[in-house]
């Protein structure tokens, strides 16, 4: 694999065809904030990253889901990835996006959005460390990043039981349809191109997710989201990612071609209390 961080990155996309009119899944009672999301225009990919490289983020009642553990289980592309890098059966899954939104609100508050702003962020596949655990409903990430460029509101998200970071991302499209990321935080300069291939845009299937913040993070508990409705499109040649620096990122590695993807609602909240340590 290689590691250079200035190397051109190709990535791949990953919701399944769904009905367009399928409706966001109901959240369980509890919530103690209310997150909504709407009109999302985002470059999305996969990443797979070696643990080590950000095993101080993980908490102890958790686990990374790996490469080793799809290809047991007949997963394809998780087989054929090992026939090439047999050494990364311990490595983990991502995904990484970056993501501007018509409507982004806690508790009906936004962020301060500068020219072109975004989010970025980067969650990894994880399961309970006791495989007894039940989680209840939605798949389980580790938010091993969250960026977005408004300090203060990053301030008022953490307060929330949201976790996030700072950083300076934007995400613009251009004359010629191109679209057009990046993420600059403290040791790592991100980029990330897309050209949406063609026209049709294939529905991704409604689901929901449970959403764990970094061990050294100091935020409890935890946020699920449900969501329908994304619409997706492959992107033509010339996609890619670029990373620059000492970031966990730079040392990860992303697979097949990119996916540009809109359209969908989110809903969310944090769950706090007895409920936000159900792992523990």
């Amino acid at each position: 694999m290689k590691r250079n961080c200035l190397s051109v990155l190709f990535v791949f996309t990953f919701l399944a065809a769904a009905d367009a009119l399928t409706e966001i899944p109901i959240l369980p009672d509890g919530a103690q904030t209310k997150w909504v999301v709407a009109g999302p225009e985002e470059i999305v990919s996969y990443l797979i990253f070696d643990p080590a490289t950000v095993k101080e983020r993980l908490p102890e009642y958790l686990r990374f889901i790996t490469i080793g553990e799809l290809a047991d289980g007949n997963v394809a592309w998780a087989m054929e990835h090992l026939e090439k890098f047999p050494a990364h059966a311990d490595w983990g899954i991502s995904f990484i996006e970056i993501v501007r939104m018509k409507t982004f609100t806690i508790d009906g508050r936004s962020p301060n959005w500068p020219k072109n702003g975004a989010a970025a962020l980067w969650f990894a596949r994880v399961a309970p460390a006791d495989p007894a655990k039940d989680l209840g409903p939605g798949k389980p990430f580790l938010a091993l990043e969250f960026w977005l460029p408004d300090r203060d509101y990053v301030a008022y998200m953490r307060d929330k039981g949201h976790y996030a970071a700072y950083g300076e991302v934007r995400l613009r499209s251009d004359a010629d349809g191109h679209w057009l990321g990046s993420i600059e935080v403290d040791g790592l300069s991100a980029s990330a191109r897309c050209s949406q291939e063609d026209e049709k845009a294939g529905f991704g299937s409604a689901g929901m997710q449970m959403i764990f913040p970094p061990a050294n993070s100091g935020i409890t508990g935890f946020v699920r989201i449900s969501f329908a409705g994304h619409r997706e499109q492959s992107c033509g040649e010339g996609a890619s990612w670029k990373f620059k620096g000492v970031h966990p990122l730079c040392k990860g590695m992303i697979l097949g071609p990119t996916s540009f993807q809109f359209g969908y609602e989110l809903l969310g909240g944090a769950y706090h209390g007895h409920e936000g340590h159900i792992l523990k």
